[in-house]
């Protein structure tokens, strides 16, 4: 019975984990020269005066690109005080939020980049991306299995999610820029569901393991002698040589309700900036509202999973930097993945 709870367990954090963190949890053998800062406290904004508080709607993926709006929905549902009047709708399903965008239901939406990318084409323009609120949220573990390197997964087999999308890319992106083929060199086994990854050390105990958070966590947590080996994220920075950041979750705005209300853009900023922050500071109440609101299952997980998150708030010059190099990995790996084309400059708001 209890295998069972476990497997529904990890196949429910698969599906809200696709979505969009990425960090650390055991060793990393392999050290970074330059290392993402994926928590470093955010910079709170001054907050934002507007005249009359607007009506926000915002929708918000479950999964790690959903954690940093629980602490501003927790704050609107009590009647704080905040620069507009939130309406907040979560859920896992991403066909759900292109259309509520698409049809003028939500003003903004937490989703990942690719996606808002995806959207900007769909719409012709019709979205601007206003912040980068998570980095990557892949790492590859090992049960036993000495891995120190990049180098070192030639002749390995990696189980992973996410065939024909995201992770499928990004792990063939760090394979050949560290001059491995993913199709000769390696042994590539995707799958499906959660349990699946969670049975896959009974058959294979020498295989590897590409995960996203939090079901990363959640398999250190029910194997001993697990560790990672490989952050994704910082392979990612390595192998671009500092020119783009691996960043999947980010906060989109409806070109037209921009314009409409430029100030409750600013305001929402302001506001989401100090949900981030607490998200990073209250780690025990966060938790706690990451599973009132299903954005992780547990929160005895939550608690384990959201430090090794990659939670964070870009915005401006830096982002449009650093998500337009991402962007540009995802198209030449397949033109689909943003929508058929990059997005063009107007994009990125405050760029």
């Amino acid at each position: 019975m209890m295998k069972k709870i476990v497997s529904l367990l990890l196949a429910l954090t698969l599906v809200f984990a696709l979505a969009a963190c990425g960090g650390n949890s055991g060793k990393t053998p392999e050290q970074d020269p330059k290392p993402v800062e994926t928590n470093d406290p955010v910079e709170t904004q001054d907050p934002v005066e507007t005249a009359d508080p607007v009506d926000v709607n915002l929708y918000v993926l479950s999964g790690p690109t959903g954690i940093g709006a629980v602490n501003l929905r927790a704050k609107a549902e009590a009647g704080e005080k905040l620069t507009n009047n939130y309406h907040v709708t979560m859920t896992g399903a991403n066909d759900e939020v292109v259309a509520a965008v698409s049809n003028g239901e939500a003003d903004i939406a937490c989703v990942a980049t690719n996606l808002a990318a995806t959207l900007y084409n769909k719409t012709e323009g019709g979205v601007r991306v206003l912040a980068v609120n998570t980095l990557g949220v892949l790492s590859i573990l090992t049960n036993g299995t000495e891995v120190n390197a990049v180098a070192d997964l030639k002749g390995k087999t990696i189980y992973s999610p996410g065939q024909g999308a995201n992770p499928e890319y990004i792990l063939r992106y760090v394979l050949q820029g560290n001059g491995i083929d993913p199709d000769n060199d390696v042994t590539i086994q995707f799958v499906g569901e959660g349990s699946e990854l969670m049975t896959v050390w009974q058959s294979e105990p020498d295989a590897l393991i590409m995960a996203p958070q939090p079901v990363a966590t959640s398999l250190l947590m029910h194997n001993e002698g697990a560790a990672t080996v490989l952050d994704m994220t910082e392979g990612w920075e390595r192998t671009s040589g500092g020119k783009s950041t691996l960043m999947m979750g980010c906060v989109i705005v409806r070109t037209a309700f921009l314009e409409e209300h430029p100030e409750a853009v600013k305001g929402f900023l302001s506001d989401y900036a100090a949900s981030i922050e607490a998200a990073q500071t209250d780690l025990e109440g966060t938790a706690a509202l990451c599973e009132q609101y299903g954005i992780i299952p547990k929160a005895a997980l939550a608690m384990k999973a959201i430090p090794q998150c990659g939670l964070t708030f870009v915005t401006g010059a830096e982002m449009k930097e650093q998500l337009s190099g991402y962007l540009a990995v995802m198209f030449d790996a397949n033109p689909k993945s943003v929508g058929g084309k990059l997005p063009g400059d107007d994009f990125y708001y405050g760029a």
